[in-house]
């Protein structure tokens, strides 16, 4: 890796959570070059502008969360189970977001969505992803014959994603993971109520 690529992973890496706990508005470029240690210059070397830095930031936390659920998810060996390890995943939720401050998707998504910018358009395409993701858990589920037929595989999964959003926000409001605790059982009573055949 190039010394220019080290350099610019160092200043994702760094201030990823800080853009994610404080916001785009309130991230300012002083802010910036004192927690990675760089000039102005240095920063702007590497991006065009504040907006692509917390582009590449918010990329960064959301890769990274995505990437651990699909390794969490991927260790059921059923259908079935690698849903149900969505709700396992995020029973822990709580703890695990606080290295990024917070869920990137709730705290940039609420920050930029108001502002007609490629950050919030970003954000509604990585929701895009992970329902898409959750539904065809759903399909799969019924394909091997785990789950009922008639279930609406898209509507399940716009629920739990809600749900888990819902329970992400109170339990950092409130400072408290019970609300994720609680969201994994509900999770888990829908998939044997009303999902598994």
């Amino acid at each position: 890796m190039l010394k220019s690529e080290k350099t610019r992973l160092h200043i994702i890496g760094t201030v990823a959570p800080i853009f994610n706990k404080n916001g785009y508005a309130a991230m300012s470029l002083s802010k910036i070059t004192e927690a990675t240690g760089l000039t102005k210059g240095a920063i702007y070397g590497h991006f065009e502008s504040k907006e692509e830095l917390a582009t590449e930031a918010f990329r960064y936390c959301i890769r990274t969360v995505l990437k651990d659920l699909n390794a969490h998810v991927a260790k059921g060996d059923t259908a079935l189970d690698r849903l149900i390890n969505v709700s396992n995943f995020y029973k822990n939720y709580y703890s695990y977001s606080k290295k990024f401050g917070g869920c990137p998707i709730l705290n940039i998504g609420v920050d930029s969505g108001y502002q007609q910018n490629s950050i919030s358009k970003l954000v509604r395409s990585y929701n895009e992803r992970i329902l898409e993701k959750f539904t065809k858990l759903i399909d799969a589920a019924k394909e091997s014959n785990q789950v009922k037929n008639e279930v609406n595989s898209e509507t399940y999964a716009k629920r739990f994603s809600y749900m888990i959003e819902g329970a992400v926000y109170m339990s950092h409001v409130m400072e408290d993971g019970s609300y994720l605790h609680d969201l994994a059982a509900i999770m888990k009573v829908m998939i044997a109520n009303d999902l598994k055949k």
